[in-house]
């Protein structure tokens, strides 16, 4: 394996601890290795050409996330926001200790990081792609999950919300998902 696999491969043995499961095709499956399989997925859907640092940052978008539990913030929006930010940092120092293993420059860690915490989103072409991947994947596997625990109006402000982190490119690539018709309903009503 290059060096590339062998930090993929890490990052997806640290994710297979994952006690939460989710079936996929009638497999039991962690949570977070399915998540990160469907982010190198749609990365290569979206961007085929990604650079290396955008493939390792993708791969480990939620690396190990059950160890930040959600409920161990304030139920409210700056609990949420905490709880976030808490996360991306978590996610680029468990990413990096891996790539530090794996014998990537210190330069290519920090810039894995930099990706994770979102740095200059809009402004950055490769933290733009990593957000566009995210959103596609939330509208794609996620979506659908989220609509079952929440009103028409809460969905149609995540959606608007999801739509604004996005590109040209990423509206683009949404629409051509292949979403539920209930799913692309409430899409198209949303967008409306």
């Amino acid at each position: 394996m290059n060096q590339l696999e062998q930090t993929l491969a890490a990052f997806d043995a640290a994710n297979a601890q994952d006690p939460n499961i989710e079936i996929v095709d009638g497999k039991k499956i962690p949570k977070e290795l399915i998540y990160s399989q469907r982010m190198t997925e749609q990365l290569r859907k979206f961007l085929p050409e990604a650079s290396e640092v955008l493939q390792l940052a993708a791969r480990s978008q939620h690396i190990c996330r059950w160890k930040i539990p959600r409920t161990d913030y304030p139920m409210d929006r700056q609990g949420y926001k905490k709880w976030r930010m808490d996360l991306a940092v978590f996610h680029g120092e468990t990413a990096g200790q891996i790539m530090q293993e794996t014998g990537y420059t210190e330069e290519l860690i920090q810039r894995v990081k930099d990706l994770l915490l979102k740095r200059s989103l809009k402004r950055d072409d490769e933290v733009q792609a990593l957000e566009d991947v995210i959103c596609l994947v939330f509208l794609e596997f996620y979506l659908d999950d989220f609509a079952s625990k929440h009103d028409e109006a809460k969905l149609i402000d995540i959606i608007q919300k999801t739509w604004n982190k996005m590109s040209a490119a990423g509206h683009t690539a949404a629409l051509k998902l292949p979403l539920s018709n209930n799913m692309l309903a409430l899409v198209t009503k949303a967008l409306q």
